[in-house]
């Protein structure tokens, strides 16, 4: 099963549905279907969700494609990915990855 890591503060959101989307510049190219979200600190702590839509688009597009302009201006959005990827640009290609909750995720898996 493909996975990516998680930070550990946005392990709770995934859990309970509140995040549906990560955002991911130069990884490994993700597929719709399950996907595997692990805590980057605990190998241990994982969650299920099923990828709906990968999009790419320049980082500056975001947060206009979620409709969170007015949560994350262009200095917060580039601000909170550089902890992650210390040499992205608003102009950088990422990859914007849409998924279900792990909720739905497991009826999706159960209707399988």
């Amino acid at each position: 099963m493909q996975q990516l890591t998680l930070v550990p503060r946005l392990v709770p959101d995934v859990r309970s549905g509140a995040k549906t989307s990560t955002i991911r510049w130069q990884e490994a190219d993700i597929v719709t279907g399950p996907l595997k979200l692990v805590n980057e600190q605990d190998a241990g702590d994982t969650v299920i969700v099923w990828v709906t839509k990968i999009e790419t688009l320049c980082l500056s597009e975001v947060a206009a494609r979620l409709g969170k302009e007015a949560e994350w201006p262009d200095a917060e959005l580039l601000a909170g990915m550089r902890e992650h990827y210390p040499a992205i640009r608003l102009s950088s290609e990422v990859q914007l990855i849409t998924h279900l909750t792990p909720a739905e995720t497991q009826q999706k898996l159960t209707e399988r």
